[in-house]
């Protein structure tokens, strides 16, 4: 299953930016915070965690990103972290009746 959305930043001309979950988006939240992926709690967690996606997924892909964590927190909108918390969530279990 592909776990890729694109988050666009309204205030940078419209931008729209890859956004996924890497192995280095995991090491600079780490660098970031000083916290594991696996520990974020709160908004603030997650909007660093969306911008170390969206940082990495940018330079996997040769995309050009020049938000910076402060500059990219006031231009997202919770919406967008809502959005990329839905694509990255594990599907439900089905269970069987």
């Amino acid at each position: 299953m592909d776990k890729s959305v694109s988050i666009t930043i309204k205030a940078s001309n419209g931008k729209t930016y890859p956004c996924r979950v890497t192995l280095g988006a995991m090491r600079r939240f780490k660098q970031e915070t000083g916290k594991d992926a696996d520990n974020i709690s709160g908004a603030s967690d997650l909007a660093v965690f969306v911008w170390c996606c969206c940082f990495s997924a940018c330079k996997a892909d040769g995309v050009e990103f020049g938000e910076s964590l402060e500059d990219f927190c006031d231009l997202v909108d919770m919406g967008a972290l809502s959005e990329f918390t839905k694509a990255i969530a594990p599907a439900e279990k089905k269970t069987a009746k």
